[in-house]
């Protein structure tokens, strides 16, 4: 999407580009949280299509984006990418914090994340399941 002129926004990104290649604090999560939530803004009042690689594991931060944009008149579509747990922890050993989308995780964590994710339904808005 962003060779198609999207701006991807990500916790990831934002993390690496600040220099903190650890679990960053709750403090910071907030902090990083609420900057992207403004260039969020900022992006879509300019009318730029927006992506935000995120992982949304739970139903309320997904909803809390969705009214974050329904003032501005905006239903984002949520694009799942329905994964298996072998295939996460596949991906997962092979990551080495070398860059910014190679946050390194152990099984243990994957397995836990994954274990507490809900899945988006379409209930919630505009879905598109990728398998």
């Amino acid at each position: 999407m962003e060779r198609e002129s999207w701006t991807r926004l990500s916790f990831e990104v934002e993390f690496w580009d600040r220099g903190i290649t650890t679990m960053p604090s709750a403090e910071v999560v907030a902090e990083v949280a609420a900057d992207l939530k403004a260039r969020l803004l900022h992006h879509v009042a300019a009318g730029n299509d927006v992506v935000l690689d995120f992982g949304f594991w739970f139903r309320r931060q997904r909803d809390e984006f969705r009214a974050l944009l329904a003032p501005e008149g905006i239903v984002p579509e949520t694009v799942y990418i329905a994964t298996s747990l072998e295939t996460i922890l596949g991906r997962v050993g092979d990551r080495h914090g070398r860059q910014a989308d190679d946050w390194p995780l152990t099984e243990q964590t994957a397995t836990e994340y994954f274990a507490r994710f809900e899945p988006p339904t379409p209930e919630e808005g505009p879905l598109k399941v990728v398998r």
